[in-house]
């Protein structure tokens, strides 16, 4: 048996490059050569645990398998990071072994391209006095144990923080393209469909169901329907993977997307909404509900350990704001044409479904944008609809035609401007 420990000098994540056996530093040791790093590690559920050890917390978590892995803290709000390259968590059920109240919530999945996150949102600040994994023999399987100890408030925020130079949370850069003319029907037009949530966040979950798989079903049929009428569809995510939220925006950019479409069906913990509904970006939201979910789905990338704050210069803000001029009437029309167009096939709308709310996913100054909650996973009839491929399939076909329409005129609209 062999024995990796991180002690709090080396939880900076040392822990992650010594797994990968990446000699010049202390803390975990790498496995001998006859103990395998490949993935995928499964989680061993009977034999993990989070308790409380007295004053300390105590987590053991079984892997069926050694993997790389490193350690973390982020702060506002508290939270304990664990990421492994590569875990697959599905059917896990890990919180049904959480025995102890200073854990507030729990969550993992697929993180990044390779990598699997687990979240532990602390109920109380909380340092890590130890990190280890030991290899079990022959048996193959790893047990990871980690110890945490109370602390205050200003000793965790001085402590939290990603590894430098290895966070995995900050999506890829991608390569501007050139600026070019807006499109005048020369072309296809081109759409960006975006299946809300994925991988470590399932968005709204109600019985078995969760919201990132519905909307990625749903994604990929509607896609099959934009590309028979003749546009050019792109996918944010095409599995069940997470994706930040500025990822995603960058994405649409890169495939010079001319109408990015965010697809939602959320759920509301008060209150009997249902039907569906059309967003466009505003600092103020319509009411209280849409200020709400708003802030749930930007919570996400929080949770996750995406910064999602943006410090813009002078200069950048103005033009952004000089972009949105323009972008913000068309994204308008957009969002009007596509309530016209579901209203028209399904009839099953939401009493105010044009509304308005501060998502980042429509921050993109230069992209006509706009979030359509299909509907709410709390409502019972919802719920029915959306698991309906017959419902799908019209609301896909009340997109299809708003987008055609929308299309047509924005392209009409184009060609006035170029002349």
């Amino acid at each position: 048996m062999q024995m990796k420990v991180c002690n709090m000098a080396a939880l900076a994540g040392l822990c992650l490059a010594l797994a990968m056996g990446q000699p010049g530093a202390s803390g975990a040791q790498p496995f001998g050569d006859d103990v395998p790093l490949t993935a995928l590690a499964r989680p061993v559920a009977a034999q993990s645990e989070i308790v409380d050890f007295g004053a300390v917390l105590q987590i053991t978590l079984a892997l069926s398998q050694p993997v790389p892995w490193r350690v973390f803290t982020l702060d506002a709000p508290p939270r304990l990071i664990l990421d492994f390259n590569e875990v697959d968590f599905t059917g896990a059920a890990l919180e049904e072994r959480v025995a102890s109240d200073r854990i507030a919530a729990l969550r993992y999945g697929a993180f990044a391209e390779g990598w699997s996150r687990m979240v532990i949102a602390l109920a109380e600040p909380m340092i890590v006095e130890t990190a280890g994994l030991t290899a079990a023999g022959p048996s193959g399987r790893a047990i990871m144990k980690l110890q945490l100890a109370p602390t205050d408030a200003r000793r965790f925020a001085e402590l939290a923080g990603p590894p430098p130079g290895s966070d995995l949370s900050r999506p890829r850069a991608v390569e501007m393209p050139k600026a070019r003319a807006r499109r005048t029907g020369e072309r296809p037009l081109r759409v960006v469909l975006d299946p809300g949530h994925g991988g470590i966040d399932p968005g709204a979950e109600v019985d078995a169901l969760d919201e990132a798989d519905l909307m990625l079903t749903f994604a990929l049929e509607l896609a099959q329907v934009l590309r028979a009428a003749g546009m050019e569809v792109s996918l944010t995510r095409e599995e069940d993977v997470f994706v930040p939220l500025e990822a995603r925006v960058s994405f649409a950019r890169k495939v010079e997307a001319d109408a990015f479409l965010s697809l939602h069906a959320d759920a509301l913990a008060e209150g009997n909404a249902s039907g569906a509904s059309v967003y466009t970006l505003s600092a103020a939201a319509t009411d209280e509900a849409s200020a709400r979910l708003a802030e749930r789905h930007d919570r996400a990338d929080l949770l996750s350990g995406v910064d999602l704050t943006y410090h813009d210069d002078a200069v950048a803000t103005v033009l952004m704001d000089l972009a949105r001029l323009e972008t913000e009437p068309r994204s308008d029309r957009l969002a009007d044409a596509l309530v016209a167009g579901i209203a028209a096939q399904t009839g099953d709308m939401h009493k105010r479904p044009r509304l308005r709310a501060g998502f980042s996913v429509l921050k993109a100054p230069d992209i006509p944008s706009a979030l359509i909650e299909l509907g709410f996973l709390s409502s019972r009839s919802d719920l029915e609809r959306l698991t309906s491929p017959a419902w799908r399939g019209r609301a896909a076909a009340g997109i299809r035609d708003a987008l055609l329409a929308w299309g047509e005129e924005d392209a009409r609209e184009g060609e006035l401007l170029r002349r």
